[in-house]
């Protein structure tokens, strides 16, 4: 019986854990769980897994959530100090950190100097303080797991092989809703339009970020450090059909790659089971079907998020830090129909420019440069006339 903790339990990533739980009740239990805004299926959700640490991330709403689970068994908490809690519980062996934005380093920090193993879905930890997070699981000598679509294929594709015979890491992109989108119509495009993903069912700042494709800049930066592997050694394919998950090219011209039908249900269970590979009730991947697999390069003049963070990426220090945080900001103020689609990578560049990348040598300095980022995009964005 393996004891997890989920941080972002009502997200998209969050729900899905618990359904692979909930199918497993022989091998996992759940110890401690968060939310952020959605009380009601929090407290479904705490009703049904019974864990004995829940924590909302807004103090304001813990006498609420104290109201609805009256009469249960559960320790209620809240605010920073509340997701540390979580995070940290003592009888959680695995923590799934699937909280959303730069809001997840703290706790998921936290978790591993308590010796916590961490399932990674939060993409935005590495990207916001890479080398710091990847000292810290090497310090403290706790396995990470990712369960980004993208990065277990690519997990699944090194295993046995030697990290110095990899030639290339190809990172996989569906290209959006927008990949056949005329350039001159991006800024016309709807809130709507931009959170109608092809493939996937993901929740509303991932779907803008893969609209833009920055959620594709973000996951190799995360690839980075993840797999110890330069930058220039990571690429982008565009493959519409979202079957093929990320390839691993090696030396000797040979590719290995991880397949299947695109849900999150298969990446979370090998991360909670590994090495073991169990049901998740997936549908299974029928080749037969499928009129073909498409690959080709994405357009960055036309997704220039992409090429915003691999220039992040390259810059490094606290570059990557500051773009991720005009990146939040800007698809939170499109998101609320205050600036128009393009304008996300506007903002996003323009604080850039704004900014003086420079050494990041604690987590207290990558929060004060993620700080500086936000107020910087927020500044723009009030300039911006959409």
């Amino acid at each position: 019986m393996k004891n997890i903790s989920i941080l972002g339990s009502t997200g998209s990533i969050g729900v899905s854990t618990l359904e692979i739980v909930a199918a497993h009740p022989d091998r996992f239990r759940i110890a401690a769980m968060t939310a952020g805004k959605n009380l009601e299926l929090f407290v479904r959700q705490i009703k049904q897994f019974a864990p004995r640490i829940a924590a909302v991330a807004d103090l304001e709403d813990v006498p609420r959530l104290k109201d609805l689970c009256s009469g249960l068994d559960v320790t209620l908490l809240g605010g920073v100090e509340g997701l540390i809690a979580a995070a940290t519980a003592d009888e959680a062996e695995m923590v799934v950190a699937a909280i959303v934005g730069a809001a997840g380093l703290i706790p998921a920090a936290a978790a591993i100097r308590a010796g916590k193993d961490i399932a990674l879905a939060n993409k935005e930890t590495l990207v916001t303080a890479g080398h710091l997070f990847m000292e810290l699981v090497a310090e403290f000598g706790v396995k990470l797991f990712p369960v980004d679509s993208e990065h277990s294929a690519i997990f699944q594709s090194i295993e046995g092989h030697r990290n110095e015979d990899i030639a290339k890491i190809i990172l996989t992109a569906s290209g959006g809703p927008f990949l056949n989108t005329p350039t001159a119509d991006l800024p016309k495009v709807t809130v709507r339009d931009a959170l109608n993903h092809p493939n996937w069912n993901m929740g509303k700042k991932i779907s803008i970020d893969s609209a833009t494709m920055m959620n594709k800049g973000l996951e190799v930066i995360e690839a980075r450090w993840l797999f110890d592997t330069p930058v220039d050694k990571i690429g982008v394919n565009i493959h519409p059909q979202s079957i093929i998950h990320s390839m691993v090219e090696y030396v000797d011209g040979c590719v290995i790659a991880q397949l299947g039908t695109p849900d999150m249900k298969a990446p979370i269970a090998y991360a909670l089971a590994y090495p073991e590979r169990i049901a998740t009730g997936v549908k299974k991947l029928d080749l037969t079907t499928l009129s073909g697999l498409t690959f080709f390069n994405p357009d960055r003049e036309k997704f220039p998020c992409l090429e915003l963070a691999y220039r992040a990426m390259t810059m490094g220090e606290s570059m990557p830090a500051v773009m991720n945080a005009a990146n939040e900001i800007a698809v939170a103020h499109f998101l609320e129909g205050r600036i128009g689609f393009t304008q996300i990578a506007e903002t996003i560049e323009r604080t850039m420019n704004a900014h003086s990348a420079h050494n990041l040598r604690s987590i207290e300095e990558v929060l004060k440069a993620d700080l500086w980022g936000r107020e910087s995009a927020r500044e723009i964005c009030r300039e911006m006339v959409h």
